[in-house]
């Protein structure tokens, strides 16, 4: 039976993040990946200079439409953009017993808005409760439970926890906005906590991070795989993309992680 992911967020035109980079994600592990694209987004390495959500009722109708047809085995939701697509979303998604990967994307690699300030009530109200796991990174962590970024272990720790309790199953907290030679993520479930740890890379290419990491996920949990070794297994991918990240020459801002490094032969 082929395992089939499905990925919910925008567009990017740049290719490095968004729709484009989960789907790259899920052919890389194996996974045949549909979509429900939420936004659209003149995107590039440098900026974002436009984005065009799609009305609810089109998403809506993506999301009933794949359903029919496709035998999902797990969903990644990505950028949601504003209120009624999170409606949309949550709606289109009730009554479906699947994994679901909430990436909550509120700011670009670039530092431009991708999720509308009166709409963050909403993702944490109906999506959170529907996460399998939720994978913040440290900022989105910090407006999700309105405190400051976390600085050390043990605030991550009771960021987490904070997300949990406002409904979340299980957190991934992505420490790469962190500072240190080494980059450190919370996996924190009912059962514990665990840590993972990686060097940190010395290149900017890092465009579409969070949603290849969460895609990876996705792909792992469609194949099958327990929430731990999913997690474990996409971590270990991640660090290969952005470690070879620099073989690639793409664009002149942030450039994107390789999602083919295992299969591309390097230059």
């Amino acid at each position: 039976m082929t395992a089939i992911a499905l990925t919910i967020a925008g567009s990017d035109s740049g290719g490095g993040a968004g729709i484009q980079a989960d789907l790259k994600t899920f052919s890389a592990l194996g996974v045949y990946g549909a979509s429900v694209i939420t936004a659209l987004t003149a995107q590039n390495t440098r900026t974002v200079a436009r984005v065009q959500p799609a009305g609810p009722a089109m998403i809506a109708a993506q999301i009933a439409t794949v359903f029919d047809d496709l035998d999902i085995r797990a969903v990644k939701l990505g950028m949601l953009g504003d209120g009624p697509a999170i409606r949309a979303v949550a709606e289109g998604l009730a009554g479906r017993d699947l994994p679901v990967v909430l990436d909550p994307v509120m700011v670009a690699k670039s530092g431009d808005t991708l999720l509308a300030d009166d709409a963050i009530d909403g993702l944490r109200a109906l999506l959170l409760p529907r996460a399998t796991l939720l994978t913040p990174n440290l900022p989105e962590a910090a407006r999700l439970t309105g405190t400051p970024p976390a600085l050390s272990r043990d605030q991550m720790r009771t960021q987490a926890l904070a997300l949990m309790q406002i409904g979340a199953q299980a957190v991934l907290l992505k420490g790469g906005h962190g500072q240190g030679p080494q980059c450190h993520d919370l996996l924190l479930t009912r059962h514990g906590a665990t840590w993972l740890s990686a060097p940190r890379h010395a290149t900017r290419n890092t465009h579409g991070t969070g949603c290849t990491l969460s895609a990876a996920i996705a792909a792992e949990l469609a194949k099958g795989q327990p929430l731990h070794r999913a997690v474990a297994g996409a971590h270990r991918y991640l660090q290969g993309a952005i470690a070879a990240a620099d073989s690639l020459t793409v664009g002149q801002g942030h450039g994107p992680v390789h999602h083919f490094h295992a299969v591309w032969p390097h230059a």
